[in-house]
Formats: C-alpha cells, structure tokens, sequence
C-alpha cells in the first residue's frame, strides 16, 4: 500500500538522523571578550547602571520587520540600539571553540562551519521587550541568529525560543557572558526587564560549505529507494470508495524546519532536515527518480473549541437582546484552543529550487493525502497564523492553522516532463514550443499528451493571460488540431486579450471554423445560465472587445467569423446575467452596479457595430427598452461611456431622450404628500401593515409593538428597499415598540431625481445632437 511505504519511509528517515537541537547555550568567562564604544569606551563587566545611562544617551528605537517593510512600534519592539560603526568587539580563541560547539550540537557536519557577522547591540532597559516574533535573513547564507548577553545586574528579560511545540527559557547572568544560537526559524521573544539592564550583541550566524553529507553509501538508501518503488507502483484507493485508482504521480516528504524562499537551498538546510535530505537525494537516485526541494503551504482544518466559551451562547437564547450580532471569530494566535478532530489538510507546494536550472521557480501545485509525508505531524509545529471561527448552527467550531515548511519532492524520471508540467504550466508550455521548433515535433507532441490528465486545471494558475499567450503559441507550433485545443481548453474566454490576437487569428485560419467554434463554445461553458463562476463572469474584460475585434480582423475571413462568434457570446452572457436584474425598484447599490456595467456594454456594442453583427446591436436595443429606472440608468450609462455621436449608440441616445422627457412631464409630489411605495415581494401580514402605513399621504410615524424578530424583518424591508423611513426601538415594556417615521429625505430624492434628469437631457442634446 502507498500509505505504509510513506509511513515506513517516515520512519527510516526519523531513525536515520541523530538529535538535532534548534536552540543551544553555552557561556564565556567576562575575559574572553572586550566591547569598545566609541562615546563610551570599554565596557566594564558586569556592564554598571552608569555606562547604560552613557549608552542610552546613544541609542535610537530598534526597528523590526513587518514583510516588506522596516517599522518602529515600542507596543511590538521596546529596545534601544546601539549604532553597529560605533562597536568594536574582540573575542579570545575560546569564542571559535564554542562556535564549533553549537554547530555541532544545531546538527551540522563537520565540513561546515559557522561564521558570525554582526547585526546589532542591544540594550533593554527596565520594562523594555521585544514580543514574539521570526528572524528574517539577512544574507543568502545565513542560517542561525547568535544571542550574546553581556553581564549585568538585572532580572526579567529571558530569552523564549519555541519549535515544534517545545519552548526554552534563557537568562541573562551577572558575571559571565551567557550565549545563545538558534535557526532563524525559531519563533522567539524577549520577555519585559523587571530590574536592571540588559546588553545584548546579535550575531547572523553565516553557513559556509554544503550542510549535506555524502549518502550514496548509507545503509539505509536501498530501504529507502525500495518504499520510493512500492510508493509509485501500488495504486491509491479512492477517497470514499473502496476502488483503486492510479500509483500516486510524486512523493512530497516534508522537513522539520521552516525555510523562506530568499534562504531555500540543498546546500543550507538545517539540522535533521540536511542528513534526510542527503538521504533522500541518495534513495531516489537509485530508484530512478529526480527530486526537488520546494517550499509548502499547509493549511490544516480542525473541528476544536474554546475552553473559555460560555456554551449557553451557542444557542443564543437571551430574551430581546440588541444588537443582533456577536464576534465569534478572529485571530487564534493569543489564544489556546482544545484540538479534537483534523477535518480537512490542504498542502500547496509554491516554489521550489529548479531540477535543471538551479534557481528559485515558483510554482502551484495541490497535493493530495496520498502524496504526502512526514516525521513531524504539522499540528506539533507553530503555525505561522491561526483563525478560530465559533459556532455557526450548521457546523461546529473549526480552527484554521496555517503553516510553511520545506518538502523534498520526488517523482518517477519516466514521468518528469508530467510532474514538473503540473507544478509549472508555463514552464511546459515554454518547452513544447521549444521542442517543435527544433524539429522535434513527434516527441513533443507525446509530451504533450502526456498533460491531458491533469491539464484541465490549468486554467486556476495566476497569470492566466500571459500563460494563455504561451498556449497559442504552442497549440500552432504543435500542427495538431486535438492536441492544440486539449492545450487551449482549460482557459476562459475573458482571458483573450487584443495582445492575442494574431495568434489567436492564425489559429482560426491554420484550424478551421469548426474547431474555432468548437474552442470558443469550451471557453465560454462558466458564462451559461446555471454554470458555477456566472456572477463572478469579468464584466470589465468586455471593454476592450472593439480592440480585440480589431485584432482579430486583420488576418480574414476566418478570423473575421470567430470574432462575431465572440461578440455573440459576450452579448448572451452579458444580456444573460444582468437581463433578469432589471426589473424592480432602483435602489443606490443598484445603480452603483448598472453604473458600472455602463462601460462593458458600450464595448459590446461598439464591437457589434463594427463587425455588422446587427442581431447583437437589436437585441441591445430591445434590453435598453425595458421598462424601469434600472435599465434607464443602464443606457444612460452605456452612452456615457461611449463618448459622443459614435456609430451604433444613435437609437439609444433618441430613447434615453424620450425616456427622461416623459419623466420629466409626470406631475411633481405635492408639499404635503406623505405616501410611499413599498416594493412587491412579500406579503406577509407585518408587510401589509407596513404598506398601509407608507401609502397613507398624510401619516409620518408609526407606533407598533413588536417582538424581536418581527421586528428585525420589518428592519430588513425598509432597508433592503432604501425607503424614506428611519425605523427605531423604544425600549420600554414587553415587547418593544418599533417606531417607524417617514423623513423629509422623500422630497429631497425625488428632488435630486429631477435634477439628474434634466442634467441628462442637456448633455444628450448638447453631445448626441438629440433633437427637442
């Protein structure tokens, strides 16, 4: 079975490598080191109260990372630092034997040696921390943060390192000076000085020579090579079922150590993850296999609940409370929450060192349970953030942790070019291409083959258009008409973009107008009624259609043809999707949205226009008619966004004309008229109350004891109408009176209505020439 030779392969890697600390401590005499200060002179140890009152008159805030940034925040880091040009240091030879010390110790071989550069001096003075927090990289080779502390008389202020679960407190002492080394992925903090000061130098420990040992020879590798084999030749049972499907397509073994992408290298793993890795590298060699090192993305899913959760609230049973909504999610760093049942593991590999170039690549790829391993189970390990959502009524109370840990991958060699394809779509494409143009055109056309497994995901890569281009181009170089659309099916047809075009043009005519139809249906299957993904359809890509069009109507006929087909895809979703909305009352959310849609469907007409596509330019015209506010705002919005007296938009331009003259001649409210309509939809009793009120003209406010969630329903109709009615709870008696007024906001609107209209007549005879 693939799962035991992934656990037994665990196993013989967790017996392989000898302990390994994260963290080590050592201590030196006061004599072996001399810190001079330039302002200050030679520290005297222990460091004395008045040499810290004359370093502190040199300090400035120490400054921290936030990704991308550098920040100040004495609520985060509360540290002076030292100006490093002013520090000159000297150690004694027994400085150099320590460092060999925690090399060995942190699992390093002995080939390899530790260099230290210095980053900073420190001085904490009495309530001064630093909170929880990750050491970024420095330089390329660094693999390991060095915490000196100078003798001083203070208290608090001990160092916290954690990994894997385990936590190790280290002080400061008086009279000797107190090392400590750890990997830069350790989470760790200062906690706050209760006495005293106290003086640190920070090193970054550098790496120099490879941290692998040669394992060719190991006695373990032919055990290991041979669960590599049981591995990729024993199917998979089926997840729900008892059937069997394929051998698992990899192997991703995950290491113990955490690893950014700036300091991902074979040469620079840490600990035990060096000896495993020389291990695995070995294995696979003689299984005839190749292997990458990646970095991953774990997010683990698990049913667990607050031990502080008052269990009663779950229910909600507290009598009229308001307001309706409590906070029961959020942020689980600060917090310890029971762990009960692992629901769901979703690991994403999204980068890894190239197998042939060498160098950092990123990547995409979802690894099912079956392709996975470890020695360490990820929920031992600190995850990098955390979110517990209480309970929702559905399903229980879930915690959500999420990880980054490094992973050696390994697949068949027999099924490189596949395994590398799937992780990096781009990089394959890039590779046929280059293959039928050396003339290799029988072997890539098998390599290509070889993708249409999996190749169908493709389209849920980031940088779809740029990888669509390298689709095009493929599918042409590829001259074959099954291969080129099994490479071109997976994307959407928002992703063709006017930079297309030629390609997308030479295709239509190298293929044909039946495959061009066949491909274009395939792209535009997510935009039908009913298909998953309609709403989220890119309305804005509609907006350079004409260029696309144009693009396209450069190379004839053939191309000529799929760009009307385009154009006639484009209308139906667009009509589709929108088409149904425009019944109803014009609310502000809806005329932001029909606002919006102004620009997409000017696109989609200017494109009809200009490719005769007169079906497109009546149906448009025949959606502008539509009775309502809604689709008035849609037209008017439409020719705005075309500009002036362009070809196609004329008959719009007459109807929105007539449209807002006939508005502009229905009588205006009286000054005392109080009525309002209420928009169909329900008709309960509490509605037919609510639409006796807002049609009386004379009647402003309402008095109506309600119980709280008839309240709440009444609430939800005016607002989700955006009615003139300020509603709010008295809260005297049982049950609470709702209290409904009618505001003066009424006349205003219709007033600003008005003026909107007549804004719009003058442009639309000023601009479109539309006649009085």
């Amino acid at each position: 079975m693939p799962g035991m030779a992934r656990e037994r392969l665990a196993e013989l890697l967790d017996a392989s490598a000898a302990p390994a600390a994260s963290s080590v401590y050592r201590k030196l005499s006061a004599t072996d080191l001399s810190v001079v200060v330039d302002g200050v002179g030679p520290l005297r140890f222990p460091v004395s109260d008045e040499q810290g009152v004359q370093l502190r008159g040199l300090g400035r805030r120490a400054r921290f990372g936030r990704g991308e940034q550098t920040l100040t925040d004495p609520e985060v880091r509360d540290t002076w630092e030292i100006p490093k040009e002013s520090v000159r240091i000297e150690w004694t030879e027994a400085f150099a034997a320590v460092l060999d010390g925690m090399r060995a110790e942190l699992g390093l071989p002995p080939h390899c040696e530790l260099t230290p550069e210095l980053h900073s001096m420190l001085l904490y003075e009495t309530g001064q921390f630093f909170v929880a927090h990750q050491d970024s990289e420095k330089d390329d080779a660094m693999v390991a943060t060095l915490v000196v502390t100078l003798p001083s008389a203070h208290t608090g202020g001990e160092l916290v390192i954690e990994h894997q679960g385990q936590t190790k407190k280290y002080r400061g002492l008086k009279t000797a000076v107190s090392l400590v080394a750890f990997y830069a992925d350790c989470r760790h903090q200062v906690l706050p000085v209760k006495s005293g000061n106290r003086f640190t130098l920070t090193y970054n420990l550098l790496l120099t020579g490879d941290s692998q040992d040669a394992a060719a020879e190991h006695p373990l590798v032919s055990d290991l090579a041979a669960c590599l084999h049981t591995h990729f030749t024993t199917p998979v049972v089926l997840p729900y079922s008892h059937r069997r499907g394929d051998p698992p397509a990899r192997l991703a073994y995950l290491l113990d150590h955490e690893y950014t992408a700036r300091g991902l290298s074979w040469s620079r793993l840490k600990g035990s993850d060096a000896a495993r890795g020389a291990l695995l590298r070995a294995a696979a060699e003689r299984a005839g296999c190749e292997i990458a090192l990646a970095l991953a993305e774990i997010q683990e899913t698990w049913d667990a609940y607050d031990p502080d959760e008052d269990e009663d609230a779950w229910y909600g049973d507290h009598e009229d409370e308001d307001p309706d909504y409590g906070e029961d999610s959020g942020s689980a760093d600060n917090r310890q929450y029971v762990l009960q049942d692992l629901i769901e593991t979703t690991t994403t590999l999204a980068h890894w060192i190239g197998p042939e170039t060498g160098r950092l690549e990123d990547i995409s790829l979802d690894l099912s349970d079956a392709e996975v391993a470890s020695t360490t189970p990820t929920a031992d390990m600190t995850p990098y953030s955390s979110e517990y959502e209480g309970y929702m009524g559905n399903y229980g109370n879930t915690l959500d942790r999420w990880y980054r840990r490094a992973a050696l991958v390994i697949w068949p060699r027999g099924q490189g070019f596949a395994s590398r394809a799937e992780a990096s779509p781009g990089w394959a494409l890039d590779e046929l291409t280059a293959m039928a143009g050396a003339g290799e055109i029988a072997q890539a056309r098998e390599a290509a083959r070889s993708l249409e497994s999996f190749w169908h995901a493709a389209g849920r890569y980031a940088g779809q258009t740029e990888l669509l281009g390298k689709a095009l181009e493929a599918a042409r170089e590829l001259d074959d008409a099954q291969i080129a659309a099994m490479l071109l099916r997976p994307f959407a047809l928002e992703r063709l973009v006017p930079e297309h075009g030629p390609a997308f043009a030479g295709l239509a005519t190298h293929y044909g107008s039946t495959w061009i139809n066949g491909l274009l249906r395939d792209w535009s299957e997510g935009w039908r009624p009913g298909s998953y993904g309609l709403a989220q359809a890119p309305l804005e890509w509609l907006e350079n259609l004409p260029r696309l069009c144009t693009a396209l109507s450069v190379e004839g006929s053939p191309s000529i043809t799929a760009a009307r087909r385009i154009v006639g895809l484009s209308w139906t979703m667009f009509a589709g999707q929108v088409g149904p909305a425009l019944d109803g009352p014009l609310t502000s959310r809806q005329e932001a949205w029909l606002t919006a849609l102004g620009a997409p469907c000017s696109g989609i007409i200017a494109a009809a226009t200009r490719l005769g596509s007169t079906d497109v330019l009546e149906d448009a015209q025949k959606l502008a008619r539509t009775a309502g506010g809604r689709a008035h705002v849609l037209a008017m919005a439409t020719l705005r966004a075309a500009g002036a007296q362009q070809a196609g938009f004329g008959e719009l331009a007459v109807h929105c004309a007539e449209r807002i003259r006939a508005l502009l001649a229905q009588p205006q409210r009286a000054p005392g008229d109080w009525s309002i309509e209420l928009p169909t939809g329900c008709a309960c009793e509490l509605c037919e109350v609510v639409d006796t009120f807002l049609r009386h003209p004379e009647r402003r406010a309402l008095d109506w004891p309600l119980a709280k969630d008839k309240r709440r329903h009444v609430h939800a109709r005016i607002d989700d109408a955006e009615l003139p009615v300020r509603h709010e709870t008295r809260r005297q008696g049982r049950p609470y009176t709702l209290v409904l007024t009618k505001t003066e906001d009424l006349f205003e609107r219709e007033r600003l209505a008005r003026e909107c209209h007549e804004a719009n007549l003058a442009w639309l005879t000023d601009d479109w020439k539309v006649s009085t």
